[in-house]
């Protein structure tokens, strides 16, 4: 592209200004916005010296080159098939959306149109986990045999609107197993291959006025890969751990601790891998950066439509594990 591209957020509440701001940042994109909020458009636009709009419609009349869906998740593929058939790439925050029955819709205008579809799940754009995946994936410790997540956050500290957002249902993607747990699912895919059946078990324990399950424990399997992941929404502790072990050793991505560390013998001391520490935004302005590659053709998507799809399938299942109590098969439609 001769000059920068022009990139669409669609909805500006908490994670889209994120992605406004963040690509923004960037200095490779020129932004604008689509938000129904008349009150929240005013504040977003003078905030950031962007123009907003009241409509998608309104909003191609610009003729965009790439956007942004970062509505609650019900709507994502709906408003992702929109912006794909009017020719633009799309970023779709995470999870791809509730349920992938318009998913093949998707597919078919970004395969028409050939568009670029990318889903934004922000852990692969963390330097200390890409780099565990890299040791990893390169036999270092011999083949994987487990993986283990350990996530925990209080939520009233780090998100006090959630009573008023998403949040508060299911069917808008709230819940933890969506909202949260679906990124330790979609790293765990990245780090060891696709789950193929799990079983979970999820209640609502803390959390106030919200009936939404705040806690899970759930057992995958990757293949041969087993798999544990446990995830709270309500601990005092802001704490990501993801261990991978393998036949000779064992890695650790501490997410909390902005590092990633390893182990091979018995009683032999860990080797920490440090990073230097993130700013707030550092990972969401890699993913921007990321993306904004994609679209130039000078790397592939960071998560493609077919590998959010998959998480999508892992995270539906895990619903209806909780609901009926036994294994679920993850199988393609």
């Amino acid at each position: 592209m001769s000059r920068l591209p022009q990139v669409l957020i669609v909805g500006v509440g908490s994670i889209g200004e994120r992605h406004l701001r963040c690509f923004q940042t960037t200095g490779r994109a020129e932004v604008s916005f689509v938000e129904i909020n008349q009150s929240l458009r005013a504040t977003i636009s003078q905030r950031y010296g962007v123009q907003g709009f009241a409509d998608i419609d309104e909003a191609l009349m610009l003729r965009p080159d790439a956007a942004v869906v970062a509505t609650p998740a019900n709507q994502h593929v709906e408003i992702a098939t929109k912006l794909a058939t009017a020719g633009l790439h799309v970023l779709i925050e995470k999870p791809l959306d509730v349920c992938a029955d318009g998913v093949p819709r998707l597919e078919e205008a970004a395969r028409e149109r050939d568009v670029l579809v990318a889903i934004a799940y922000v852990y692969r754009c963390f330097p200390a986990l890409a780099a565990m995946r890299e040791a990893v994936s390169s036999g270092r410790f011999g083949r994987p045999v487990e993986i283990v997540a350990v996530c925990g956050q209080h939520f009233p500290t780090y998100r006090p609107a959630y009573r008023n957002t998403y949040y508060v249902n299911r069917a808008t993607g709230g819940g933890a197993i969506q909202d949260a747990l679906t990124h330790l699912l979609n790293a765990g895919e990245w780090l060891v291959g696709p789950i193929d059946r799990l079983v979970a078990d999820a209640a609502h324990r803390v959390l106030d006025g919200v009936d939404v399950e705040d806690t899970v424990h759930l057992l995958a399997r990757h293949g041969e890969v087993l798999g544990s992941y446990s995830l709270n929404q309500h601990q005092a502790a802001n704490e990501v751990t993801l261990t991978v072990i393998c036949e000779h050793g064992l890695a650790r991505w501490e997410s909390h601790l902005q590092r990633w560390r390893w182990m091979i013998g018995p009683d032999e001391p860990w080797n920490d891998e440090t990073h230097d520490p993130l700013p707030r935004d550092a990972a969401f302005i890699t993913q921007a950066n990321a993306f904004l590659d994609a679209l130039s053709g000078q790397r592939a998507p960071l998560c493609s439509l077919a590998e959010g799809l998959q998480t999508l399938r892992v995270n539906l299942a895990a619903l209806a594990s909780v609901e009926t109590g036994g294994w679920q098969i993850i199988r393609d439609a």
